[in-house]
C-alpha cells in the first residue's frame, strides 16, 4: 500500500502528449489519499487532462486562468476532444482547461468488475467505494487546485453530476472557486428531499417523455409492444452477454433525455426483427446497437453509486428507484400490452434485478447488494452556507429535464445565495454539448453579471 507524505498531490508533472489542429494537450497525474480523512493512508492516481488553444504563445498560455470540467455520471470518465467545438471551444477563448477523470473513471485508477477484485471481497469492495462520491471529489480537485495554482482560485464547469460535485464544492471549499458554472446539474439540497423523493418526480417525467416520443413517432408505440410480445416468450441475449428483459428493454427511455434521443430511439426501434428460420428474431444490428445503449461495462460505477448520489440521510438507499415503481403501475409492461396502451419507457433509474441480467454487473452484485444496504452517508451539501454563499454561480437548468428534476433545481437556485438561473426548454440534458458554444457563453455572462452586482451592493 502506498503511504502518503503530504497532503498534496504528488505525481508526476504535465507531459505533452498530442497536438491537434488548434488544441494543444497535455497529461497530468496526481496521486491523492483514498480516504482525506486519512491523508497518511493509501494513495489512488488521478488523471487529468489540460487542454489549451494551440495559437497562444507558451507565456499567454501560461498566464490564462484554469477552468476545470467535471463531468456528469457518476463513474463517467471526462470528455476526450477532438479539435476545437462545441462549449471546449468557448471556454478555450479565454482559459486553459482541465478535463479530470474523476476517481474511478478513465485514466484513473480504475474500479470495474476487473480490478475491484484486487481490494478483496465484496465487503471490501463496497468500503473502498463508499470514498467515491461527490465529497471526496471535490477534496480531490482542491489538491489538484493547490498543486497547480497555488492559492489561486479555479472556475468549475459541472455538468449533470457534475453539477452536484459544485454544489458540494461551494459547500465545503468555496474559497477554491473564482466561478461555479452549471449545465443541468442543481441537485436537491433540502435534507427532506430523499432518494425517495427523487424517483417521486422521475416516474412522472419518464411517462411524459415517452408519450412524447410515442406524438412523434406511432407506430415507435405498435414496435415496442411488438418487443414486449416477443421478449415474453423468447430469451435473447445482446451483443455483450447482457439479457435483454422486458425491464431492460424499458430502459431504452434513458435515450429520450437528449437533444437527438428520440431520433435515435425511433431508429433503433424501426430495424428491430428480421425474419429467420425459427419465426422473427432480434436483428443483429438491433441488438448491438441495443447493447450499446444499455451496457455498463464502460461505466459500472453508474449503476453502482448512482443511488448513493442522492443518500446523505443516513439511511440506506435500498434500491429506491425499484420501490419506487411500484407506486406507479402504469409502467407495467406486460398489462399495457394486454390492455393495449403505450408501454412507458424508463429513464435514468438502477434496479437489482440488473445485477442479473447485465453481463459487466453480475460479478459485482453483491457489492451493489451491499452499497444498497448501507447506511451512514454523510452530509454532501451545506445549505447555511450555500445560503451565505459569495462565489458568482450561473446555472442553465432543462425545462422538464427527464434526468434532473426542474422543481428541485429551482428550489436548490432559491437556497443558494447570489446564484443566476437560466431556464429553457430550448435544450435537452445534453444542451452543453448540443449548444456548441451558446450555452457556456451564458453561463460565462450571468455568472459575471451577479459579480457585478455583487460588486456594486
Amino acid at each position: 500500500m502506498q503511504q502518503a507524505s503530504t497532503a498534496v498531490p504528488a505525481g508526476p508533472g504535465a507531459v505533452t502528449t498530442v497536438r491537434q489542429p488548434e488544441l494543444l494537450l497535455a497529461d497530468y497525474h496526481f496521486d491523492v489519499p483514498l480516504d482525506h480523512k486519512a491523508p497518511e493512508g493509501e494513495l489512488i492516481r488521478l488523471y487529468a487532462r489540460e487542454v489549451v488553444a494551440a495559437g497562444k504563445s507558451a507565456a499567454e498560455r501560461e498566464r490564462l486562468p484554469w477552468l476545470l470540467y467535471l463531468q456528469g455520471g457518476p463513474g463517467c470518465g471526462a470528455d476526450r476532444p477532438v479539435g476545437r467545438s462545441g462549449w471546449l471551444d468557448r471556454a478555450l477563448d479565454e482559459y486553459r482547461v482541465l478535463l479530470l477523470d474523476q476517481r474511478g473513471t478513465g485514466r484513473s485508477t480504475p474500479a470495474n468488475r476487473q480490478t475491484l477484485p484486487l481490494r478483496g471481497g465484496p465487503g471490501e469492495q463496497a468500503e473502498y467505494l463508499s470514498h467515491f462520491r461527490a465529497d471526496a471529489i471535490v477534496r480531490d480537485c482542491e489538491l489538484i487546485r493547490r498543486r497547480l495554482m497555488g492559492d489561486r482560485p479555479w472556475t468549475v464547469l459541472g455538468q449533470s453530476f457534475g453539477g452536484f460535485c459544485a454544489v458540494t464544492y461551494l459547500s465545503h471549499a468555496p474559497e477554491g472557486l473564482d466561478a461555479a458554472l452549471i449545465a443541468g446539474g442543481l441537485p436537491a439540497i433540502d435534507p427532506g428531499t430523499d432518494t425517495d423523493a427523487v424517483y417521486r418526480t422521475a416516474y412522472p417525467r419518464m411517462e411524459r417523455k415517452t408519450l412524447a416520443h410515442y406524438a412523434r413517432y406511432p407506430r415507435d408505440a405498435d414496435a415496442v409492444r411488438a418487443l414486449v410480445r416477443h421478449l415474453a416468450d423468447h430469451e435473447e441475449v445482446l451483443t455483450d452477454g447482457t439479457r435483454l428483459t422486458v425491464p431492460a428493454l424499458q430502459q431504452l427511455g434513458f435515450l429520450l433525455g437528449t437533444g437527438d434521443g428520440s431520433h435515435r430511439l425511433h431508429y433503433l426501434l424501426e430495424d428491430a426483427f428480421v425474419p429467420t428460420a425459427d419465426g422473427p428474431r432480434l436483428s443483429d444490428a438491433f441488438r448491438e446497437q441495443t447493447a450499446a445503449v444499455l451496457s455498463r461495462a464502460a461505466t459500472p460505477l453508474y449503476s453502482l453509486l448512482l443511488e448513493p448520489t442522492y443518500a446523505q440521510d443516513g439511511r440506506a438507499t435500498d434500491w429506491a428507484a425499484e420501490r419506487i415503481r411500484a407506486e406507479f403501475p402504469a409502467f407495467d409492461a406486460g398489462k399495457a400490452v394486454a390492455e393495449d396502451r403505450p408501454v412507458l419507457l424508463t429513464g435514468e433509474t438502477v434496479h437489482p434485478w440488473m445485477l442479473d441480467t447485465h453481463a459487466a454487473l453480475r460479478p459485482l452484485a453483491r457489492t451493489a447488494e451491499l452499497l444498497a444496504a448501507r447506511t451512514g452517508w454523510g452530509p454532501l451539501y451545506d445549505t447555511e452556507r450555500l445560503a451565505r454563499n459569495t462565489v458568482p454561480v450561473a446555472a442553465v437548468i432543462y425545462h422538464d429535464d427527464l434526468y434532473v428534476d426542474t422543481g428541485h433545481s429551482l428550489a436548490t437556485a432559491r437556497a443558494i445565495r447570489g446564484l443566476r438561473t437560466w431556464v429553457t426548454d430550448e435544450f435537452e440534458h445534453d444542451g452543453i454539448r448540443a449548444g456548441g458554444r451558446r450555452v457556456l457563453d451564458r453561463l460565462l455572462r450571468l455568472a459575471r453579471d451577479g459579480r457585478d452586482c455583487a460588486g456594486r451592493g
